[in-house]
């Protein structure tokens, strides 16, 4: 839009001004939809570790505005008049300012909510929040102006009940999806190559959906052209119709015609045969036990969905920030008149897009470590299940026929619990969603009170307004600058995947962290045996065993204070769970005092009994082994679901382990049986081989009881 600097079309100096603080507040709001929104449509992702906060942010940027430019124009004329039945032939200057005003008001007052809510690490929701503020404002209008149906109950009802059905629906898709993962893929026999087939199928719905949003609005001028060219007989025959659509596909007037379907089923079909030929490609041969390769084959679903998630969420919840502004845009750079139909500038859409990737940039790794950590834990296979069954829902509403602006943070919490669920009702934190649920409830009566506080003490004049915005601005910002944490923000962001087991996410994954310290303990005393065993000075093994120990320690005390913090949800309550912690860190201790003994003297001089030691230390060796691979499928099962295959897997190890015990019990007896048969002349040092001896068994009897208190497991 061009204003040429005549007298006539110049605008007045504060409109200007007003302008330039409306587009702030937009960018304000913006800024706050990247760190709420977006952040809880990365969270999953970022917490599973299938994307960097970096690469989410590229993301985000990208695929937002894709979404908003091409997929959002329903959702914006719903947030921009939708909400209030505004008589565009009838409506007077002055009640088209304060309309205006009060969308920057609703702006203002929304936005000043969401950065107050993420400090606090709550996933509230953009559209109940800006919806609250133009309801509040649809209030005082209609008490300023004397006016009995001003708002719109009936799309607000139909926006409130889509706030319910959204995340029951989302959540709903995503327990479906993960049921089908866990069913036809972990409870496989070799979960990796189902993967691979089935992946790019499961893909398959998404790539269909979206064929139909490009449709409506990346093909509709491709069809216009088709028809004025005479090659087809009507773009609606490809296109869903706005009003009076039925879902019978064959009807004239249908919102999916059949055309339209094969057209999506075709984009689709060439994205999953893409996906699949991608996907066989993958080296998996590092990540063939347990369930790795399988989540490393889902980090490429996880980034697809991620993008359909921005998409989605670009097409339904950018135009909380640019619908208002662009009624704003076009009443006070229209000269006071508000247009039933109007074009939104791209320029509006860019500053939208810039601001959501600044608030994820900034601060919405805050949200992200709520969505992708507290409520339930998120592996890239359970991550996918959440965005397919958010997205699509978000999508589907967004579509022209329903045009509703449903809540994405609703509705991915709701996916989210769905795929909990999907593990077991203990796999969701509920304390963690009451609140979540708390805030968003809040929403809207916050919004709306702001929205009308800031719309009276401006008054409708173009002064005060300009007054109150930099105050309000100033006000958001000194509480931000004094409210910010010291917290480190590696938590979640961070550039570690999955696969590399970076960083410990989950309690078992800090259970197989403290394992494999109690290994290494176990390795450095073997050392120590089979230097004396060869009769040389283990002094310095002796040493290393003790340190090593002690790293196990502080590794199993770091383990318990945050399970006495409650950080953590586990499929065994939390007295079993420091059960099974306590009798792993038996193994180090044993290993501990195998290497003292060693210390105390001299042991027996008898080259048998000394072949026999080191047999013993290497039966012992084995049986660590086989309980270090019964830890790993434990740390496996507990990211990838209580799949049956998964259980097999650990009772077998379980039955290795005590099998491996009795072989060290019978290598310890034939040593003891030399010992005693020849030790005659040195009964001192024959003791002594026979206490040796004794610990190093110890270490095999305290790998056999570990093990085994993974049993309860197997029971429920």
């Amino acid at each position: 839009m061009i204003y040429y600097l005549d007298r006539e079309n110049a605008m007045e100096p504060t409109t200007i001004i007003i302008l330039g603080l409306a587009l702030l507040v937009c960018a304000y709001m913006a800024w706050n939809i990247g760190a709420n929104d977006v952040a809880n449509a990365m969270g999953t992702s970022v917490g599973s570790r299938a994307l960097t906060l970096k690469q989410a942010v590229i993301i985000a940027a990208i695929f937002e505005f894709c979404g908003a430019f091409f997929a959002g124009d329903a959702v914006t004329d719903t947030i921009r008049k939708g909400i209030l039945n505004v008589d565009f032939e009838k409506v007077s200057t002055q009640f088209s300012r304060d309309l205006a005003f009060g969308f920057i008001a609703a702006m203002m007052a929304a936005a000043t909510w969401l950065t107050v809510a993420p400090r606090l690490g709550l996933p509230v929701s953009t559209t109940h929040s800006i919806i609250g503020g133009i309801i509040g404002i649809g209030l005082i209008l209609e008490v300023k102006y004397e006016m009995d149906d001003l708002i719109n109950w009936g799309v607000v009802l139909k926006v409130v009940i889509s706030w319910v059905v959204s995340p029951l629906m989302g959540g709903l898709l995503a327990f479906f999806s993960y049921y089908i993962i866990k069913r036809l893929i972990m409870d496989a026999e070799n979960p990796e190559e189902k993967a691979i087939i089935i992946a790019p199928i499961l893909a398959f719905p998404t790539f269909f959906v979206l064929g139909l949003a490009l449709q409506f609005k990346a093909l509709k001028g491709f069809f216009s052209n088709m028809e004025s060219e005479g090659f087809i007989a009507s773009k609606y025959d490809w296109l869903p119709v706005n009003e009076g659509g039925v879902w019978n596909p064959m009807a004239d007037n249908a919102w999916f015609p059949l055309n339209s379907l094969i057209v999506a089923t075709v984009i689709g079909t060439l994205a999953s045969l893409v996906l699949y030929n991608v996907l066989i490609r993958v080296d998996i041969n590092d990540e063939k036990r347990g369930f790795k390769g399988v989540e490393r084959i889902f980090v490429w679903l996880q980034i697809i969905t991620a993008a359909y998630v921005a998409f989605a969420h670009g097409a339904n919840d950018l135009s909380n920030a640019i619908g208002p502004m662009a009624a704003v845009w076009q009443i006070l750079g229209g000269g006071g008149e508000i247009l039933e139909k109007t074009s939104i500038p791209v320029w509006i859409l860019l500053l939208g897009s810039l601001g959501i990737a600044i608030g994820v940039m900034t601060w919405g790794w805050r949200v992200m470590e709520t969505i992708g950590t507290k409520i339930t834990e998120i592996t890239p296979t359970r991550g996918f299940a959440a965005e397919f069954g958010a997205a699509t829902t978000i999508l589907m509403f967004s579509m022209p026929f329903l045009a509703v602006p449903v809540s994405t943070t609703h509705t991915l919490v709701g996916a989210v619990v769905g795929v909990g669920l999907a593990g077991g009702a203990k796999a969701v934190d509920f304390r963690v969603f009451g609140k979540i649920v708390a805030s968003w409830i809040a929403s809207v009566p916050v919004a709306a009170f702001g929205a009308v506080v800031l719309f009276v003490a401006s008054g409708g004049d173009d002064l005060n307004m300009i007054v109150i915005l930099p105050i309000a601005f100033l006000t958001v910002g000194y509480v931000m600058w004094k409210n910010i944490r010291d917290e480190p923000v590696k938590e979640v962001v961070h550039d570690s995947t999955l696969i590399d087991d970076a960083v410990a996410h989950t309690p078992f994954e800090l259970f197989h962290e403290h394992a494999k310290s109690v290994e290494i303990t176990v390795e450095k005393m073997l050392e120590a045996v089979n230097k004396a065993s060869e009769r040389k000075d283990a002094s310095a093994e002796i040493k290393a065993t003790i340190e090593a120990e002690l790293a196990a320690d502080v590794l199993k005390n770091d383990l318990r204070s945050k399970m006495v913090a409650l950080e953590f949800r586990l499929m065994v309550n939390r007295d079993e769970f420091l059960h099974m912690l306590s009798r792993q860190d038996r193994i180090a201790d044993y290993a501990q005092n195998v290497a003292e003994q060693l210390s105390f003297r001299e042991l027996y001089d008898n080259d048998d009994a000394l072949v026999n030691l080191k047999k013993m230390g290497e039966a012992v060796a084995i049986t660590v082994a086989a309980y270090e691979d019964a830890v790993e499928t434990l740390k496996d099962m507990s990211l990838s679901g209580m799949t049956k295959v998964a259980k097999e897997r650990l009772e077998s190890l379980i039955d290795t382990v005590n099998l491996r015990e009795h072989e060290a019990d019978e290598v310890e007896s034939r040593a003891a049986a030399h010992v005693f048969s020849s030790g005659d002349e040195d009964a001192l040092a024959a003791m002594h081989m026979y206490r040796v001896l004794q610990r190093l068994d110890d270490v095999a009897n305290s790998c056999e009881k570990a093990a085994n208190a993974f049993l309860p497991i197997l029971h429920r």
